[in-house]
């Protein structure tokens, strides 16, 4: 791992002191520290076991470049992506695995707008990385760490701007939030509290072994979630992942609902006060995403796969509103980056004026079955076998924009793609029924593997 490239789709990834260890994390800080040129820095971290050690190391090199370090301490991702520009920062450095496992860790590196560094800066940083041209300040000239205190109350304080705080608090809703031991515990039940929320909250405890559930907050992971807004009489649920920039919602009867479907209810949301505006969404979105923004005057451009794309693709055709099938939403007037506690009081708006249920809001969205799953695959794999999958599969209609993606004449489809964060490819399949998305998913996933096996010998 790590032999010709650093940055997957979301950041660098990597089994925490296996291989992400103190020593390669000081080597990667000192490519970031090189390619900012002693500029003003802010770091923070997840809750994460080996955040702090990591956090450490990272700090410690950034300033041999001559870097000034703004420690922000533990907060969510959208925080400090927020922090970067708020402060008027030259760039972030966060260390989180996001939704990985406990075992993984991992680090993103922010530009001056807070939005991840785009792919062709990465490779400036991968490139000094590989080349060990690192810059060493001169003993006069090595940065200082300075603390960063009111990270979280600038951030709140944004997000809150953004809705109707009154309408919010008079319908008074009552949310169960299951912060799965993540960081968004610091920071987005507080949220929900300031704006009138009446706050259930589970696995509210920052613990980076997250005791509570897996942080990826999948339906499966999310069964307490469910029992608890049913037991509560609550309006709704929602859970974040493990740096709380992704947000998946129960409705009142606890119903976990995919990302996609929650994401078109805030495009519907949008689209209606803005129509003509572009919405931004990687291939791995629902169809749901193209008929919202049909039927409410909007457009829908594709992306590939990855938070990233999505950021700078809103950032280069000034799009106001972004979408994922996982629960992340960017919302431009705020920030044009995943956050899990904006994607919250958004809808806690929509359902406070439209003064209906959010089952009930959710019914009215074209209904499609969907199925996600995963299939091993080492990392030195994956490019063969993308290669011999685009040989073999065919359908209506085949795209190979990000990995492949085949569409089928009944209007289903399936897309099979390298994961950039895992040593895994991932399956997303849509189709009219449970029994048919079922059908599509088994049968690439046989495909998968007979490719795999082949590949290997």
């Amino acid at each position: 791992m790590f032999e010709n490239r650093l940055f997957g789709t979301n950041g660098i990834r990597g089994l925490a002191n296996v291989e992400l260890t103190p020593e390669f994390a000081l080597k990667v800080a000192a490519a970031i520290g090189t390619f900012f040129e002693a500029g003003k820095i802010v770091v923070g971290c997840d809750g994460r076991t080996s955040s702090p050690m990591l956090k450490s190391a990272v700090i410690s090199r950034l300033t041999s470049t001559g870097c000034r370090v703004y420690d922000a301490g533990m907060v969510p991702t959208p925080a400090l992506q927020y922090a970067v520009r708020a402060y008027g920062m030259d760039g972030g450095v966060m260390i989180t695995a996001s939704h990985n496992p406990p075992e993984y860790n991992g680090v993103k590196v922010m530009a001056s707008d807070g939005v991840e560094l785009p792919r062709e800066l990465e490779m400036e940083v991968e490139r000094i990385f590989f080349e060990d041209g690192f810059r060493r300040a001169e003993w006069s000239s090595v940065g200082d760490v300075l603390k960063l205190p009111g990270v979280l109350e600038t951030y709140a304080e944004a997000v809150m701007k953004h809705v109707d705080r009154d309408a919010i608090s008079s319908a008074r809703p009552k949310v169960v939030v299951d912060a799965g031991n993540g960081v968004s515990a610091l920071v987005y039940p507080s949220i929900l509290g300031r704006l009138g929320c009446r706050v259930v909250a589970i696995n509210s405890n920052v613990d980076g072994r997250f005791p509570g559930r897996p942080p990826e907050p999948r339906p499966e992971n999310l069964t307490a979630l469910s029992s608890a807004v049913k037991f509560e009489g609550a309006d709704l649920g929602v859970a974040y992942d493990g740096d709380g920039d992704r947000a998946i919602f129960s409705d009142e009867r606890g119903v976990i609902h995919w990302g996609d479907r929650s994401f078109a209810l805030v495009e519907k949301a949008f689209l209606s006060e803005n129509p003509g505006e572009v919405v931004v969404t990687p291939v791995s979105s629902s169809k749901v995403v193209e008929d919202v923004a049909s039927e409410y005057g909007g457009k829908v451009l594709w992306t590939k796969v990855g938070s990233v794309t999505v950021s700078r693709t809103m950032l280069r055709v000034g799009a106001k509103l972004g979408g994922e099938e996982n629960g992340g939403v960017f919302y431009g007037p705020h920030q044009p980056v995943r956050d899990g506690a904006m994607t919250t009081a958004l809808i806690l708006e929509i359902l406070a004026k439209e003064g209906r249920r959010l089952s009930e809001m959710l019914e009215e969205l074209p209904k499609y079955c969907q199925l996600k799953d995963k299939v091993p695959c080492p990392e030195e794999l994956k490019q063969p076998v993308l290669e011999e999958l685009r040989r073999r599969v065919s359908g209506a209609r085949v795209e190979t924009l990000d990995g492949v993606k085949v569409w089928f004449d009944d209007g289903s489809w399936i897309l099979v793609r390298p994961s950039g964060t895992e040593p895994i490819y991932r399956l997303y399949a849509e189709a009219s029924t449970e029994e048919r998305v079922a059908q599509v998913v088994e049968e690439f996933k046989q495909i998968l593997s007979e490719i795999i096996s082949s590949v290997k010998s």
